[in-house]
């Protein structure tokens, strides 16, 4: 089985095909299925962007799609940035932004959460949305190397997510709990299509 992931994202193709190989489904990129596009994620929540990417991409190849949408809810800035997480500021200013924003904010009201919503379009265009979460504080400071976005400031335990090492991010992550979700729905999905 071959699913297209609407993204040309590495890191996330990387986290998806680790997934997602056990079940013998080959990932693809928008690239590696020689499609480009380029949707507006004008969705009010996760769940609304991850199905306009799904559909963009689906309405072109009318093949299994996954698409996912990822942001970053901070509860002392009364949940933003949000669905407005890849706009909050410039991608090299991400971290430095909400720092910058919360450079008042006490330790104990840093609390934060990863949200990310799934979006699974099948062949004969059924569609499912399934969500993932993660829990934790935003730092005072960036540190780490591995990871993207906010990782270098969110705080999961000790450890920054850009502090651990790919498989303990992806063991915890509210994209690896999404994707994680939605291969037990695949695994379910594949066994009645063999049966």
């Amino acid at each position: 089985m071959k699913i297209i992931l609407a993204t040309n994202n590495q890191n996330k193709l990387r986290e998806a095909r680790e997934i997602f190989s056990p079940l013998g489904i080959e990932i693809l990129s928008q690239k590696d299925a020689g499609i480009s596009v380029n949707s507006e994620e004008n969705g009010t929540t996760f769940a609304e962007n991850a199905l306009i990417k799904a559909r963009a991409v689906y309405e072109l190849v009318h093949l299994p799609v996954i698409a996912d949408d990822s942001g970053l809810c901070v509860d002392a800035l009364g949940g933003a940035p949000g669905v407005y997480s890849a706009r909050y500021a410039p991608e090299h200013l991400l971290c430095e932004t909400l720092l910058e924003n919360m450079k008042n904010v006490p330790e104990k009201q840093r609390t934060a959460k990863f949200i990310t919503a799934v979006a699974f379009i099948d062949q004969n265009g059924s569609e499912i949305t399934l969500e993932g979460t993660c829990a934790g504080v935003i730092g005072f400071e960036k540190r780490g190397v591995n990871g993207f976005g906010y990782d270098p400031v969110f705080m999961f335990g000790e450890k920054s997510f850009a502090e651990l090492e790919p498989e303990q991010k992806n063991a915890v992550s509210h994209r690896g709990q999404a994707f994680r979700n939605l291969y037990e729905y695949l695994k379910n999905h594949v066994q009645q299509e063999e049966n």
